[in-house]
């Protein structure tokens, strides 16, 4: 077969493109018919489905082999699924706002673009929304690779009752803008991480602009629109969102800066999905509260160490409204009904004082 000329190419593109959205069709026919058999079966069903959502995209990169990479390959899954799920239930998603943040970001990577979002003024509002049934989930961030732990959300988990049952991880890069970028620069508006973030940077470029700490990058740079002499550091969505002028690209005193943020809902993940509880690629995630005596943080290891189980993470933190006490945010790998981590949480449960299980969830895929 002799070289297609660009237009030969152009027409089997058009004729691809029709068996893919044709597919894409059959797909959401078949989504609609499960979401019959659920509301017949029971009337509470959960339609949201992380573990299940999760082991389609890790086939979609196993089983990738085209000159797409596995992330670009899988995203675009990952709005098909958002799309068909919408058919099924429309789900409305809180994010620390206003628009633009990087819990946005997070909130459309892990659900897709055909969901509703709902912005909160604190990470408090997030959880009051979901707990009052105003958003179906709600995004948080929980660590940054730089600074560490999310203090209010971990309050927060410790004082309410939601389950976790997802996490995304997003790459934070930060700009620096302003309505004029000819401008002389006075103040310098930012999410007090993100000033953290990049102090050394700022420490070398603006030694002496004042810096002003605000709820959210995205609301700094709503405040700078306006603001003659004024500048934010936010997200590359927040540029163009407000219509600023970029003075500086990337800003971040570290590479590799990532925050990782949790998705709460009222439900906790299912074991009856193909046995998740022996071959689940997840973590579990909990909350205790250890005796006030010598040994006892060895006391709480050793029941993880005796049934082999890995812990990704232990971080202490105050105990909020009492003075030099501190809870242990634990995340170890597995899922809370796998036989092995039921007996090491029973274990652990009778030589502490309290301990929260606060769900078992996918690792992140994108």
């Amino acid at each position: 077969m002799g070289k297609r000329t660009l237009s030969e190419l152009r027409d089997e593109i058009d004729v691809l493109d029709k068996k893919i959205q044709l597919l894409i069709g059959n797909r959401a026919q078949l989504v609609a018919k499960v979401a019959q058999v659920k509301k017949a079966s029971d009337d509470s069903s959960v339609f949201y489905r992380p573990e299940r959502e999760a082991q389609v995209l890790r086939s979609i990169i196993k089983r990738n082999n085209s000159l797409l990479k596995d992330k670009d390959m899988a995203y675009i899954f990952r709005q098909i699924m958002s799309a068909c799920l919408a058919l099924e239930q429309p789900l409305n998603i809180a994010y620390l706002g206003p628009e633009g943040t990087f819990t946005q970001e997070a909130a459309l990577k892990h659900f897709g673009h055909s969901v509703s979002t709902l912005d909160c003024v604190s990470i408090d509002d997030i959880f009051h929304q979901v707990e009052k049934g105003n958003a179906h989930y709600g995004v948080v961030p929980i660590e940054n690779s730089s600074n560490g732990m999310i203090g209010a959300t971990v309050d927060m988990l410790y004082s309410q009752n939601l389950k976790i049952c997802g996490e995304v991880e997003i790459a934070i890069q930060h700009q620096l803008m302003s309505a004029n970028q000819s401008q002389g620069i006075t103040v310098i508006y930012a999410h007090s991480q993100a000033l953290n973030q990049c102090q050394r940077w700022l420490n070398n470029n603006y030694p002496n602009t004042e810096l002003k700490s605000v709820a959210s990058n995205a609301l700094a740079a709503c405040i700078v629109k306006d603001e003659v002499g004024a500048a934010a550091i936010a997200s590359e969505v927040a540029l163009d969102l407000y219509g600023l002028e970029r003075i500086a690209k990337n800003i971040e005193d570290k590479a590799g800066n990532v925050t990782r943020f949790l998705i709460l809902g009222k439900e906790n993940i299912s074991t009856s999905f193909e046995n998740i509880s022996t071959s689940f690629e997840g973590k579990t995630s909990l909350l205790v509260v250890i005796k006030h005596e010598s040994g006892t943080l060895c006391d709480l290891l050793e029941p993880f160490k005796q049934q082999g189980i890995n812990m990704i993470q232990l971080e202490k933190h105050p105990i909020p409204g009492v003075k030099w006490e501190y809870l242990f945010l634990i995340d170890i790998e597995g899922h809370k009904d796998n036989k092995k981590v039921k007996l090491a949480l029973t274990e652990v449960a009778s030589r502490v004082l309290k301990v929260n299980v606060l769900g078992s969830y996918p690792i992140a895929v994108l």
